[in-house]
C-alpha cells in the first residue's frame, strides 16, 4: 500500500488543532459568556443541569480536542526521531526478511520537514553500507529500503557479481552454498568508506547471489546529491541499477533496528536486534 501516513497524519493534526484554536478563542468564551448570563438572570435558584449543559464541550469539538495533542506527539516522533516500517518483499535478505517490522531512525541524516521532505538541519549524511529507507524515485509515494553502495562522485561496477567501488574490488568471503529450486550462494561484504567527521569504516554484511554470470551489470558515476543504493539479494532485488539514483531530497532515514517479526498472524520476537 502506498498510504503516505505522514501527509495523513499532517491532516489530522491540522484539523484537529484548528478545532481547538477556534474553541479557545471562540466557542470557550461564547459557552462561558452563556453560563454567566444564566447564573446573573437566575440567581441563587439557578439550575446546576442547566450550567452543566451550557458549558459543556460538543462532541464535534470534544473528539477532536482530545485526539490533538496524540496525533501531534505522534506526529513530531515519526516526522523527526523513529518511524516504523515494514519489509514487503525478500530484496534485502538475508538481512531483512519479509514480515519483518523495522525502525528508522529519522534525525541521522538531518532534520526534515513532514511530506514535503526540504531538511532543516544537517546532522550527517549516508555513508557506505548504511540501509536506508527513502522515497522511491519512480513514486515517491512508496518508501523503498536498500543499501547505499555509492556516494556522490562514485563510480559503481557490478559484473558477474562482482562488486567494484571507485576501481576497488569489494571484499568478499563465500559463507556457504544453499541448494533448492534456486540454489543461492551467501557472502560477506566488506564495504570500506569515511564517515562524516572523516573516520575509516568497514561494514560487513551478508548478502545472497544466484548461481550464474548474476544480473543488473553495469558502470554508473554516481551525480552529486544522489546515491546509489543495491539490495543484498543481489539477484533478485531492484534498485539503482534498474530505476537509477535515489535523490538526496528523497532521504528517509537510517534502518537501524528489527522489532519485531511478524511473517503471519502470529508476531515473533525471535530476529530483535540491531541491523548490520
Amino acid at each position: 500500500m502506498d498510504i503516505d501516513f505522514s501527509l495523513v497524519l499532517v491532516v489530522l493534526v491540522s484539523v484537529t488543532g484548528f478545532v481547538a484554536l477556534m474553541d479557545l478563542i471562540w466557542f470557550q468564551p461564547k459557552r462561558k459568556k452563556a453560563v454567566e448570563k444564566y447564573q446573573s438572570e437566575k440567581g441563587t435558584s439557578c439550575d446546576q443541569t442547566v450550567v452543566d449543559k451550557l458549558s459543556r464541550e460538543p462532541i464535534l469539538i470534544e473528539y477532536p480536542k482530545s485526539f490533538f495533542p496524540v496525533l501531534f506527539i505522534v506526529l513530531l516522533l515519526r516526522s523527526f526521531l523513529v518511524e516504523p516500517f515494514t519489509i514487503p518483499s525478500g530484496s534485502m535478505l538475508p538481512t531483512l526478511e519479509v514480515g519483518d517490522y523495522i525502525l528508522v531512525n529519522k534525525f541521522h541524516y538531518g532534520l526534515r520537514l513532514p511530506v514535503i521532505g526540504t531538511k532543516i538541519m544537517d546532522l550527517g549524511y549516508p555513508e557506505r553500507g548504511d540501509i536506508m529507507v527513502f522515497k522511491y524515485p519512480e513514486n515517491p509515494r512508496i518508501n523503498y529500503i536498500k543499501r547505499v553502495i555509492g556516494l556522490p562522485g562514485d563510480t559503481i561496477r557490478y559484473q558477474a557479481n562482482e562488486l567494484t567501488v571507485n576501481g576497488k574490488k569489494v571484499d568478499r568471503e563465500i559463507l556457504a552454498r544453499l541448494g533448492g529450486s534456486n540454489p543461492t550462494l551467501v557472502y560477506e561484504e566488506m564495504l570500506d568508506g569515511v564517515s562524516t567527521d572523516g573516520e575509516e569504516t568497514h561494514v560487513k554484511h551478508k548478502l545472497w547471489t544466484d548461481f550464474g554470470p548474476g544480473r543488473f551489470g553495469g558502470e554508473w558515476i554516481v551525480p552529486e546529491g544522489n546515491y546509489f543504493m543495491l539490495g543484498d539479494n543481489r539477484d533478485n532485488s531492484r534498485d539503482s541499477r534498474v530505476w537509477g539514483y535515489v535523490p538526496e531530497h528523497n532521504v528517509v532515514g537510517k534502518a537501524f533496528a528489527i522489532w519485531m517479526h511478524k511473517p503471519s498472524i502470529i508476531p515473533s520476537f525471535r530476529r530483535n536486534g540491531l541491523i548490520e
